[in-house]
Formats: structure tokens, C-alpha cells, sequence
């Protein structure tokens, strides 16, 4: 049951015009939310401060939705109401310039949370880049921090399946409100993320994906965490302004490098030009976290394989699953050779994934040969390859050779 006060700032936020600080402003000299509301003609003639436009909205106090219907939609998806004044607000969104009056929930977010970091990047993302996000969400998630992303296409997408195909939390900070999920091809992802983190957004109920609703949205996205890592990002693309605002608040910006052939590596790598911190494996990141955050991470990280993620052919990605706390002691992916023996194939691969598996000779094999030898379409191999790749059980060398590991 949402208070009376919760409900009040409920009717503020959805009021177009009046801002935050106006919000602020008034709540000291009015005592409450409700106070606001209740406030007559002449009290609000008083406030010098207050412009005539903004007096006249707060006398009529005009919604784009109704009030009522609003309460009826918290109800009906389960979210929980959480505003600027309740102790449940995560900190770190408190300390931005612009911090969200309200912040509508589905799912649950922890104190643990804290301890988080952003991905975001491209929605049209090419493999590289997805397989990118995927493996250091993954790894991030295996050590116990939380994955913030946008739910869009590309990037996110990726972001949020590592963090939840490692049994990790991951939050998506949405631009609509929650009783829309944009994409709608990510209801799916989106009701398993609030089953195990937790979708967010500080607009209304039922406000619709808009172009402008996302730049705003991206300052909480930075604004909840720790630092934003950028992966493929092109000159426009709205990855960078998150990378801006993660700066603007003093949170670390980190960017992957990509191909220097290719647009989606023109943004992230003008961000490395810029000072941003250059990203080659999952330790670069936990290294930059500081001593608190560090101090919380899970250093013993299981080496279950990690499961498939959505793309369409291989690439090489420069993260490799790592431990921070041993990779001295570990030999690099690159310079590793070639197994001799044949490895015996794990039993959780998929038919396909066990035909490509077993096309491939020792010491390795090219993609051309997996694919004569399996008489399944390339694209349809180099997916399979990336899964295994993924899994563990793959890995691909120089000039497009593939070897199974041991």
C-alpha cells in the first residue's frame, strides 16, 4: 500500500513542467509532498521564487494520465514506488546533479547493487561486440557484481544475458514506463531480469518509448553505478552520452577497443583518445574498482562454462574468462597451443553443437573444412562455433583455424 506522501510525489512526478528542484523548493517551505498539493492560490503567490507559469500548473495540477489509473497500473505489474526521500533510494543516484524524484520498480533492487557497473553500446552490434558484452557481463557476474544496462538491442541485450546465464543480478533502466518493454522482442529477458535484479524507470506508467526519453535515461544508468564500459559504439551513438554523464558524475568510463575498419570502433575508440580506460580482460575493470568495492568482490570464481549467447558468426573477442586474484598464475588464451589429444566432447552440447564439435580435427581445423565436413550452412556454423567458444570447449586461433580444448 503506497502512503499518502509516496502518492503525492507520484502526482508531481507526472506533472509536465514541474522539475525537481521546484519539488525541492516547495517541499521545504510546504513541509510535504502532500503540502504541495494542498496549497492554496495564495500561499503559492507568496514564493517569489516561483515563476506565474509554474503557479498556475501546481494550482490545476494537469496530468498527461490520470492519477488513478496510474495506481491501478503500480498495482497491477507488482512494482514498487521508491522516491528521492526514502532510505531504500540507492546512494550513488542521490549524489548525481539531476537524481530521479521517483523511481518505479519491477523486480527488487539490493544493497549489493551497489557494488555495479554499466555496459552499454551499439544496438546494432556485430558479433565481436555482442560476444564482447556477454563474456564481461558473465565475468562480472561471477564475481558478484551487478550488470546495469538499457534493454535496447545489441549491447544490452548481451550484457543482461551474461549477468543472468552466470547467476548474477543485472538492473535495466528502461526509457518508457514499465507497462511498456521496448523491444517488445525482450519481454522474455525482461521478466527473467526481474526475477533476478530488477527493471527500473522514473517515468510514469504508461509513457511510450520516445527518441527523447533515452538521453535522460542514461544519466541513471551511469548514475547507479560504479563506472560505464562502452563496447562498439559509433561516433552517434547514445552509448557515449551515458560515457559523458558517467564522467560529468565522476564515475570511471572505460571503452573496449573494436576494428579499426569499422564505424561501431569510431566512438569507443575516440573515448580512449579522450582518457577513458582501455579494456582488454574482466581484470582491468575489477582493478579500477575501489578498495570498498574491491574488498566485496567474490575472488574464487566457478569455472562452469559459460552458456551460448545470440549472434551470427565468430569473431575474436580480447576478454578471456580470469580470475583477479590469480591470473598471474594462469597462461594466456593467445599463446596457449594447440591440444594433441582429443578431448572428450561435454554432454551438455546440443546436437548441432556436437556435429560442429566433432568436425574439428586435431591439432585444429579451419571453418571452411567444419563446414565442408558438417554440410551445414557457414553462418550456421560460425553461430555454433561462437557457443562453443563460449562454452569453453572451442577456441579459435589465428587465420580462422578452431582447436578443442582440454
Amino acid at each position: 500500500m503506497l502512503s499518502n506522501e509516496i502518492i503525492s510525489l507520484i502526482h508531481l512526478n507526472m506533472i509536465q513542467g514541474v522539475g525537481l528542484k521546484t519539488v525541492q523548493l516547495l517541499r521545504d517551505v510546504f513541509g510535504s509532498a502532500e503540502g504541495i498539493l494542498q496549497a492554496t492560490p495564495d500561499e503559492l503567490e507568496k514564493i517569489d521564487q516561483l515563476p506565474p507559469a509554474l503557479r498556475d500548473l501546481l494550482q490545476h495540477k494537469p496530468t498527461q494520465y490520470p492519477v488513478e489509473r496510474e495506481l491501478e497500473l503500480i498495482n497491477e505489474y507488482g512494482c514498487q514506488v521508491v522516491t528521492l526521500y526514502d532510505a531504500a533510494y540507492p546512494q550513488c543516484l542521490k549524489e548525481i546533479d539531476t537524481p530521479p524524484l521517483v523511481l518505479y520498480i519491477r523486480g527488487k533492487l539490493t544493497p549489493e547493487d551497489s557494488v555495479s557497473l554499466s555496459i552499454v553500446g551499439s544496438r546494432d552490434a556485430k558479433d565481436y561486440g555482442r560476444k564482447v558484452s556477454y563474456r564481461l557481463s558473465y565475468q562480472l557476474a561471477q564475481h558478484g557484481l551487478t550488470v546495469v544496462s538499457g534493454l535496447a538491442k545489441g549491447i544490452d541485450t548481451s550484457a543482461h544475458r551474461g549477468a543472468l546465464e552466470a547467476g548474477g543480478r543485472t538492473v535495466a533502466v528502461m526509457g518508457s514506463g514499465l507497462s511498456f518493454i521496448y523491444p517488445a522482442t525482450n519481454r522474455d529477458l525482461a521478466e527473467k531480469i526481474t526475477e533476478s535484479g530488477a527493471l527500473i524507470s522514473e517515468f510514469p506508467m504508461q509513457v511510450k518509448p520516445k527518441p527523447r526519453n533515452f538521453p535522460r535515461r542514461n544519466r541513471i544508468i551511469s548514475g547507479l553505478t560504479l563506472g560505464t564500459v562502452v563496447v562498439e559504439a559509433s561516433n552517434r551513438s547514445g552509448a557515449l552520452i551515458t560515457a559523458r554523464l558517467a564522467g560529468e558524475q565522476g564515475r570511471e568510463v572505460f571503452a573496449v577497443p573494436g576494428e579499426i575498419f569499422s564505424e561501431l570502433s569510431t566512438g569507443t575508440h575516440k573515448l580512449i583518445n579522450n582518457g577513458a580506460k582501455l579494456i582488454n580482460t574482466v581484470d582491468d575493470l575489477l582493478n579500477e574498482l575501489p578498495p570498498y568495492a574491491l574488498s566485496r568482490i567474490q575472488p574464487n570464481v566457478s569455472t562452469s562454462p559459460m552458456p551460448d549467447v545470440e549472434t551470427e558468426s565468430s569473431q575474436e573477442s580480447p576478454i578471456e574468462k580470469t580470475d583477479p586474484r590469480a591470473a598471474a598464475a594462469q597462461p594466456s588464451p593467445e599463446v596457449q597451443q594447440p591440444i594433441q589429444s582429443a578431448p572428450a566432447p561435454p554432454p551438455d552440447l546440443t546436437p548441432d553443437e556436437r556435429t560442429v564439435f566433432d568436425a574439428i580435427e586435431i591439432p585444429s581445423s579451419h571453418i571452411d573444412t567444419i563446414v565442408r565436413t558438417t554440410q551445414l550452412p557457414i553462418s550456421q556454423v560460425s553461430s555454433v562455433l561462437l557457443m562453443l567458444e563460449l562454452k569453453g570447449v572451442v577456441q579459435q586461433l589465428p587465420g580462422k583455424q578452431f582447436a578443442k580444448t582440454g
